[in-house]
């Protein structure tokens, strides 16, 4: 059997070259938009945190950076807790309305479907996090053509 003769990897140690580069890095010219759509359930997968920080990136970049929550992906828009709203009930239980609540105070716009909000998951527009626009079900596809005519940056994800 061989013997491992490395010592242990210790805190601070380095995996990988970070610092290497390959591409630019490209910035937003003026007028440009990004749209980040999310039809995707809050605690099933990394998806939803994974954008909600691409969409972030994208805004610091200087894009004109809209999010879309629309069916299940309205559940990342809910504010939560327990035992009362607000807290953290495990670590990391308040990751999707903190994040949501540092990219509009950066600038970005948040959109969540009526539809999806009330018919499938039972909620109406004050459980949303504060700052996120309620939109007519029609208002879901004419957000996603309008950036589309805009010749946006566009990042759809879906996830069953």
């Amino acid at each position: 059997m061989p013997t491992v003769t490395q010592p242990q990897h210790k805190d601070g140690d380095f995996f990988v070259d970070y610092e290497e580069k390959v591409f630019e890095d490209v910035k937003a010219r003026d007028g440009e938009k990004a749209l980040v759509t999310f039809h995707t359930v809050a605690f099933e997968g990394s998806i939803g945190l994974v954008n909600m920080l691409q969409a972030t990136r994208l805004l610091r970049k200087g894009y004109e950076t809209s999010i879309l929550l629309y069916g299940p992906g309205v559940t990342l828009g809910l504010q939560r807790g327990f035992p009362t709203l607000g807290d953290e009930a495990f670590p990391g239980h308040q990751n999707y309305a903190n994040q949501l609540k540092k990219f509009m105070a950066e600038g970005g716009k948040v959109y969540c479907c009526r539809f999806a909000l009330q018919a499938l998951y039972g909620h109406g527009e004050p459980s949303l996090v504060e700052g996120i626009t309620p939109i007519n079900p029609l208002d879901v596809m004419d957000l996603k053509l309008l950036h589309m005519r805009d010749n946006a940056v566009i990042i759809d994800t879906w996830t069953l």
